[in-house]
Order: structure tokens, then sequence, then C-alpha cells
């Protein structure tokens, strides 16, 4: 898969933007804070319909203005998908492909492969739990649209039945009610644990021999699917806990509280690796997403790099860079040394400032 152009208006500090990309390595450099992400981040809507740095729609709007436009070509398996997002500020964007509208966003899910590696995702092991799941989250719902459209629910069913351990403080004949968000909870709940634990496995058996590649044979690396509940014991937990939720008002048991274990040789490297060892391991985790969305979608992603590169010492640089031969990568950077120093080729140079786009060779 390649994304063949992307026009933006009035896009972030972008006022309007037309730019081709080659189907190998795209360089997009300049100083801090010109716009380089950005480019990036438009880039990645199309994969998600969301920001990966968790925007909303009016925040990623031009300032002073009251709507942007965003169109991308793409071409997947020898097929054009021409797709234009429109953003407005107060009301949910339009998305259309080929010109037909699409009734809910939901719909270009699983359109357009992109994953994104940025200095952020190399903090994924040492962060809290939200960021795995985020992580989780964000492959499966490009990949799977039943997973997508349960984990919708389910974050839904999740919000009402908080908002009921609120209302019951006040009104406490609604306790009753419990039993019924319950039974949606935990009949969604138990989806989203079942194909957590098959992504896990799959991922396992792909990231195990990229590891073992990238540590020089020296290290085993194993993801360990931590559910904050069994499928099992789901309904005697929640119910357990149910006194405790209406006290605090929050639903505490269910998959919104879930974790992932990162094991280097059996040992549990958030709490006792080096940083080596954590940032080898989510190198391997974003090299696996790649196999794995060519395994499942039967088609290669579009790779974004957001300045990362920088972040990789030059045995972890140059393994990255040998994986990606044949990949339309878009790499952001603030120079070009470190490139021609790895020697790899590059087929097309951007430099940015301050929103404004010149290619270079």
């Amino acid at each position: 898969m390649i994304i063949k152009y992307l026009e933006l208006d009035n896009y972030r500090n972008y006022e309007k933007l037309n730019i081709k990309f080659d189907k190998g390595i795209n360089i997009l450099y300049g100083d801090n804070a010109q716009g380089k992400t950005n480019i990036l981040e438009a880039i990645y809507l199309f994969s998600t319909t969301k920001s990966h740095r968790g925007n909303k729609d009016k925040e990623i709007i031009r300032f002073g203005c009251s709507e942007s436009h965003i169109r991308a070509l793409f071409d997947k398996s020898y097929v054009d998908y021409q797709i234009d997002m429109h953003l407005r500020n107060d009301k949910s964007k339009g998305i259309a492909i080929n010109g037909v509208k699409l009734k809910k966003a939901a719909e270009l899910l699983g359109i357009a492969n992109i994953i994104i590696f940025s200095p952020e995702d190399l903090s994924i092991i040492k962060n809290g739990p939200s960021e795995r799941r985020r992580f989780v989250d964000a492959e499966l719902c490009q990949l799977d649209k039943v997973y997508l459209y349960n984990l919708t629910n389910y974050n839904k069913i999740v919000n009402q039945r908080n908002n009921l351990l609120k209302d019951i403080i006040i009104h406490p004949e609604l306790r009753d009610t419990l039993d019924v968000w319950d039974a949606q909870l935990i009949s969604i709940g138990n989806k989203i644990i079942e194909r957590r634990k098959l992504f896990t496995d799959q991922l396992n058996e792909i990231i195990f021999d990229i590891h073992k590649n990238i540590s020089g044979s020296s290290e085993n690396l194993k993801i360990i699917y931590d559910p904050n509940i069994e499928i099992e014991g789901y309904e005697d937990k929640l119910k357990k806990h149910r006194e405790s939720d209406i006290r605090y008002k929050l639903t505490s048991v269910g998959p919104h509280r879930d974790d992932f274990i990162f094991n280097i040789n059996n040992i549990d490297i958030k709490k006792y690796g080096s940083q080596g060892q954590q940032r080898t391991a989510a190198l391997s985790l974003k090299l696996g997403e790649i196999k794995l969305v060519e395994k499942i979608a039967c088609s290669t992603p579009i790779l974004l790099l957001d300045d990362v590169l920088s972040e990789l010492d030059s045995n972890r640089q140059n393994y990255l860079l040998n994986s990606i031969k044949d990949i339309q990568t878009i790499v952001t950077c603030t120079g070009l040394d470190e490139f021609i120093n790895s020697r790899i080729e590059i087929n097309k140079i951007f430099k940015i400032t301050d929103g404004t786009v010149k290619r270079e060779n």
C-alpha cells in the first residue's frame, strides 16, 4: 500500500499544502515546531479517523478557521482510493471514498493500514497501562472491524454505567438497574478479552524472531496479556466490587483496566529491564506490527517515523532502516546527516519551514 499525494486546507499550521510522495523513502526535515509531525498526523487520520496525539477535531483545525479539509490518494493492491475528510468545529467529521459519502467514520477503518512510530512509543513499556492498551486498540481497530464495534460499545456502556453509579447516590432506587448494565458489560467485555488474547498470541509469534535478531540471539521477548478479569470470574468480581463502585462512582472491573507485560528471558523489563532493553522491545513491537498487518490484511502498511531515529543508537537505527526497504516510509527529522551516514536510499526530500514545503531533490 502507498499514499500518492496529500492535500491539506486549513490544517494545523498549513493554510494550503499539496505534496506528492514516492513509493520508497520520503524525508521531511526542518527545525522543530515547523509542521513536520502535522503532516504525519494528517496521514494517520486516514487509518483510524483519530489523531495519534489524542487531539479532538476542533483542535486540529487551523486557528481562526471553522473547518479543515484533508484529501489523499491511496493505492492498495493496485486499486486507487481517493479519500476526502472534512473536519468541522461544531459537527462530526465527514468522510467520502471515491466520491461516496460514508454514513459513519468507522466505515473507513481497514482501508488505509498505517503504522506510526514516534519517540513516545519508545516509552510504551515503562509508561502506564493506558499507553499499552491504546497501542493494542489502535492496531486491532485497523485490522478488525468487529473489535472496533465491540470496543466502541463497551466504552459507551462503561460511561453509562459510571453515570448511573453517580445517580444512585441521589436516587437509590436505581440500584436494581445495575444488573442490566452489568450483563451488557460482561457480554461485550468477554469478546474484547478473547480478541486481545488472540492478538497477543499472534504478535508473540512474530516478535520473538525479530527481537532475537536485534539482540544478537541473547534475549527472548514475550508479551503477556494481563487481563483485569478472566472471563469465568467476570460476573462474580463485578458483583463483589459493586459497593465500592457506587462509593467511588467508577467501574473498577473490566478490560478497560487491562495491562500487557513485556518479559525478556522471563524478567519483567518494566520493573527490572534497562532502558536499552525497553527500547529494543519497543522497536521489536513496531516491526512486529508491520508483519502482523502484512499477514492479516494481506497488504504492506505505510510506515511513519516521527523523529524516532535520533532516539535510537546506531545498531537499532540500522536494523530499523534495513527492515523497511520494501515499505513506503515517511520520515521526519531535523537534519539529513543521520540518513546520509546510514547510507539509506532516499527517494524524495522535502524541507519544512513554518508550514511551507519545498522539495529538494
